[in-house]
């Protein structure tokens, strides 16, 4: 499935993964069994990928459940979100301490119209406090929930609140935020997230791990995404059946590093661009999803056409 132009030109490490070595047809840490079934899971969503961006018509498959419910792309990079947070910040991809600062902040925020409705942050204190003023009194919802923000992790910091962390410190971090990525040559997010963690004063690693693969999307040189990559706990589960005997940071490096001859794979400028260590953490989140969904449990999202 080629990638569509406009998502060409978005992110920039399109190349890079395109010569990605893998080196197993199988592996005999992998579980067969388990393997087959996830992979599939994930045949299916990458084709209902593609009949949308070709605009068919429902049903997108014979999978009823992937037909009623939401799911995140076997790709994170096809996600509307994502999309939108990076097509914003394009402008800025060449001044590393605004891009960081500004992608953080979307992360944490994690809604577009909020986004909008506020402003980007800028390196000036006295503009980033306007925007803390106007976030202030933004009526709610005005947060998303890919991750729901640990308010208990600021509250006795100097910044208490999540409208003061959000536009006051991240952009005074963002310089030793950024610092700490450029000493970082092809590290996996599995080692970095702690660095990061420790720079930037508080255990926000799921929300740090989001910033390292945006990094990724766009300075590839400094992170690669084949390498260990740390499980959420939505996805430990799949990812130690599909590779019991190893640490599941681990499991996902080894599973990005098998053929996937039959998979419907992108392809950037028809080469392919295979599963790496983070596609598979997001393939045992939404694979673990899909089970409980078709047992008729856990959160209902109805997929709706926007």
């Amino acid at each position: 499935m080629e990638i569509p132009e406009h998502l060409k030109k978005l992110y920039a490490h399109w190349g890079k993964h395109a010569r990605q070595q893998l080196l197993h047809s199988t592996n005999p840490n992998v579980d067969t069994e388990t393997y087959r079934k996830v992979l599939a899971f994930a045949e299916k969503r990458m084709y209902v990928w593609g009949a949308k961006t070709r605009n068919e018509e429902r049903p997108y498959s014979d999978d009823i459940v992937l037909n009623t419910y939401r799911f995140c792309n076997i790709y994170r990079e096809l996600d509307r979100q994502t999309i939108e947070f990076h097509t914003l910040l394009k402008p800025l991809v060449h001044n590393k301490v605004l891009w960081i600062a500004n992608m953080f902040f979307c992360r944490l925020i994690a809604n577009t119209e909020t986004i909008h409705a506020i402003g980007l942050l800028s390196l000036n204190e006295a503009h980033n406090r306007k925007m803390c003023d106007a976030l202030r009194i933004l009526p709610s919802p005005k947060y998303g929930t890919p991750y729901v923000f640990p308010i208990s992790a600021i509250q006795k910091s100097p910044y208490p609140t999540r409208e003061d962390f959000f536009c006051v410190y991240i952009p005074s971090i963002a310089e030793k935020l950024a610092q700490e990525i450029e000493n970082m040559e092809d590290v996996s997010v599995a080692e970095a997230v702690p660095v990061l963690c420790k720079a930037l004063g508080f255990n926000l690693k799921f929300h740090i791990t989001e910033l390292l693969i945006d990094v990724a999307y766009q300075y590839p040189e400094h992170i690669d995404l084949y390498k260990p990559f740390q499980t959420g706990p939505g996805s430990w589960i799949t990812i130690s059946k599909l590779v019991p005997h190893s640490e599941t940071s681990i499991a996902c490096a080894i599973l990005a590093q098998i053929q996937t001859p039959t998979f419907p794979l992108l392809t950037y400028n028809g080469a392919h661009i295979p599963l790496s260590a983070e596609n598979w953490e997001g393939i045992g989140c939404e694979y673990r999803k899909y089970i409980h969904l078709s047992k008729g449990i856990g959160r209902k999202r109805i997929y709706r056409t926007r």
